[in-house]
């Protein structure tokens, strides 16, 4: 016997708030990362010709702080438009720019409706899909790099936090 599942299915899985704080538990592990990075490393460290660990973050902020006002209204800025263009020079502002990200997030997602995850948009020009299959690409993307800052982390005899550790 096989279960097949309607994509129309009414049936609730997971909330609005319960997707918000599964991504806002991997942004806070995220940020342990950040923060275990020594400061003369996050910069600059790179294996293998991938990005340093605090581009990988910038990346991740250059899609949350625009792309919620794009989940939210519909419109969207292509990708890498509408961030700041002063990027983070040391840990603490990097930090503090990641935090400042953290609280826009959580001022927005009350201003979606339920409805809108279920509806398809081409984020940032580029990704086109149910609202919600693109924060969990956001999600996805995150802890794919992430998995990069534990390779850093690991190579420069740094224990990495835990990455079921999302408290």
């Amino acid at each position: 016997m096989t279960n097949t599942i309607s994509a129309t299915s009414t049936a609730t899985v997971i909330t609005p708030y319960e997707l918000l704080e599964h991504w806002q538990g991997h942004r806070r592990l995220t940020r342990k990362m950040i923060e275990a990075f020594p400061d003369d490393k996050l910069f600059t460290f790179s294996i293998g010709g991938m990005r340093p660990f605090s581009e990988l973050v910038m990346e991740f902020i250059d899609m949350a702080q625009p792309g919620m006002i794009g989940v939210q209204t519909g419109k969207w800025k292509k990708f890498g438009d509408g961030t700041t263009s002063v990027k983070p020079q040391t840990k603490e502002e990097l930090l503090q720019r990641w935090d400042e990200v953290t609280e826009q997030i959580n001022e927005v997602w009350p201003q979606i409706s339920a409805e809108r995850f279920r509806e398809k948009d081409l984020a940032f020009g580029q990704w086109e899909g149910p609202v919600h299959w693109i924060i969990f690409y956001w999600i996805d993307n995150e802890i794919h790099h992430r998995g990069q800052g534990y390779v850093y982390l690991r190579s420069l005899g740094i224990e990495p936090p835990a990455f079921w550790d999302r408290g």
